[in-house]
């Protein structure tokens, strides 16, 4: 008992040591960290990525099949095949198109012909040139009954006449002038020397769906399976002949999780350097991660509050005064905070935000109580004498049905607008129903007042609003609230079918104008989807909006983990003769 104080001061002393020099080490890497480059006579060393490194992803998913014709329906197969496979063109993150296989093409001035020239260096990973046919036997294979691609885009390719000028070129004839044409050739090209004697009805349990052969920055290598037989992830290798810029990660390896708490838990213990979706359900855990970096982006989907204009029963929705009463009666921001978890961005477009045609100078619509109600009581629209909570106007009531789908997440937006509209004297009632029911059968038929939807935009990064807009698809197209605008259609019209990017940049300008002064439809929110990848991980970048959760790895190419030293020369003045 006597040496206690004594054992106790040294464990004292001995924290105090370590803590003098834990701080000590900090401070030296903190000094050091302010000398980014080293000075030489010749010049400046600076640290340069250089090619290798293993990049290991968790994989939130299950592996399908390695083939673009069958990866419609799987996130997960078509996060692989983004590095496996090449279409003609790509896009950027603000989606506009890029060359890809193809290094260019030209546009007939009537809008209804493409040329495209492919590459000259473009091969397959087996070495044999990509040409024409290549091409064409995919889109052949697209239409056909084997392929998962939906039946609209089907129908899209049935109606194209596809000519093979040579090997390394081809034309698209169009029956019309469609500028969005350009959005359905971003497909994975198949290799016809590898797959020409495989029966399309075979196709889906073909060998080459597990060994893939594409033209992409990467190849396949070989597959991870466990004990029981199960794949448990893919490995991919450097493609030595990639007609691109080389990637500097030398290896890929993709292992499948299936959850994100899964793939969590596989980074915590070091397996992997990414999670490939964090959820709702594991933000808190991920966000505690301090090396893991979080890339937030844009989900290509939209909810909206449609009012059906022409519903008899609710007249009083065709005045654009009470939509807009309704708008700034909608508290969108708490919506976001409370119900969504802080995962989606306030939107006031029908367009997405980040998109090459949104209108950044659009009316914003903040909530704004007061103002609705000034703008109800100005049109007329007051509480009765004898009381009561709803407004009216010549003994109409503002009351009507709203529909919604009926999973837990739209129920509690639902009632949250329901609320909200009861504060300001509109009556809302709720109706739930599954949500093909309130698209295949209530919105289909027109047959509802009002609906909370979600209109997706995967995988088309035109923005093309014609469908659910334009007046000629009020009447059994998807413009559901039937808007019956002629200067907004005119817009739409002439966007589609004009290859100058720069007029139709001004044409969706005075579109998106005039639906921010009309609002025939609410624009509520646009979700987010979050990315972790570890800090070890250099130049890792990710678009803001990704039409395609493959997006993320759109630049991948510039992602290194190793570095050099490299010697950047100083200029050095020279004598005037």
């Amino acid at each position: 008992m006597k040496n206690e104080p004594f054992f106790l001061y040294m464990k004292q002393l001995r924290w105090q040591i370590l803590v003098v020099l834990v701080t000590l080490v900090i401070v030296a890497i903190l000094l050091l960290s302010q000398q980014p480059a080293t000075t030489t006579n010749g010049g400046v060393i600076l640290p340069q990525p250089e090619q290798g490194g293993v990049f290991t992803e968790g994989l939130v998913g299950s592996m399908g099949r390695l083939n673009p014709l069958l990866d419609w329906n799987n996130p997960a197969d078509r996060d692989v095949d983004r590095l496996l496979f090449s279409g003609l063109v790509r896009f950027d993150e603000r989606g506009l198109p890029r060359a890809d296989l193809a290094e260019s093409w030209g546009v007939t001035p009537d809008g209804t012909v493409y040329n495209f020239a492919i590459r000259n260096n473009a091969v397959w990973h087996d070495g044999t040139p990509v040409t024409a046919d290549d091409v064409i036997f995919t889109i052949e294979l697209m239409k056909g009954a084997g392929s998962l691609y939906p039946q609209d885009i089907k129908d899209l390719w049935s109606k194209v006449q596809v000519t093979r000028l040579n090997d390394k070129n081809i034309k698209f004839t169009l029956p019309e002038p469609y500028v969005p044409f350009v959005d359905y050739l971003t497909f994975g090209v198949l290799p016809k020397h590898l797959l020409e004697s495989v029966p399309p009805e075979q196709l889906p349990n073909a060998d080459f769906n597990i060994q893939p052969v594409g033209t992409g920055p990467y190849k396949f290598d070989h597959l991870l399976i466990d004990n029981s037989g199960q794949i448990t992830g893919v490995v991919l290798t450097l493609s030595t002949n990639y007609y691109g810029v080389s990637p500097y990660i030398e290896q890929v390896v993709f292992r499948y999780y299936p959850t994100s708490a899964a793939a969590l838990d596989a980074y915590k213990q070091g397996d992997v350097l990414s999670v490939s979706r964090i959820t709702t359900d594991v933000l808190g855990a991920a966000l505690e991660e301090p090396n893991l970096a979080f890339y937030t982006s844009q989900v290509p989907r939209m909810s909206f509050v449609l009012f059906n204009l022409n519903n008899p029963e609710a007249a009083f929705l065709q005045s654009a005064k009470v939509r807009r009463a309704l708008m700034l009666g909608l508290n969108r921001s708490y919506i976001i905070n409370t119900i969504l978890q802080g995962q989606a961005v306030v939107s006031n477009s029908p367009i997405l935000p980040g998109s090459w045609a949104y209108y950044d100078g659009v009316e914003r619509f903040e909530y704004n109580p007061e103002a609705a109600i000034a703008l109800l009581k100005a049109e007329g629209y007051v509480i009765p004498a004898e009381g009561g909570e709803v407004r009216a106007k010549d003994g109409t009531p503002l009351v009507f049905t709203m529909m919604h789908p009926d999973d837990a997440s739209h129920t509690q937006i639902a009632q949250t607008i329901q609320a909200e509209w009861a504060a300001i004297g509109v009556r809302v009632d709720l109706q739930a129903v599954p949500y093909d029911q309130l698209v295949l059968n209530s919105l289909a038929s027109r047959g509802y007042q009002a609906a909370l939807v979600d209109i997706d935009f995967s995988r088309t990064p035109d923005p093309d609003p014609y469908p659910f807009w334009h007046q000629a698809e009020a009447t059994g197209g998807q413009n559901y609230s039937q808007w019956d605008n002629r200067a907004a259609s005119e817009y739409l019209e002439q966007a589609r079918v004009t290859a100058d990017y720069t007029l139709r940049t001004r044409l969706y300008r005075n579109f998106q104008v005039v639906f921010a002064r009309e609002l025939p439809a609410l624009p509520l929110f646009v979700p987010v989807s979050s990315y972790g990848v570890d800090v070890q991980v250099q130049g890792a970048q990710v678009a803001s909006l990704l039409y395609d959760s493959s997006d993320r790895l759109a630049t991948f190419a510039s992602w290194y983990l190793l570095t050099r030293r490299a010697l950047e020369q100083t200029a050095t003045p020279t004598a005037q003769p």
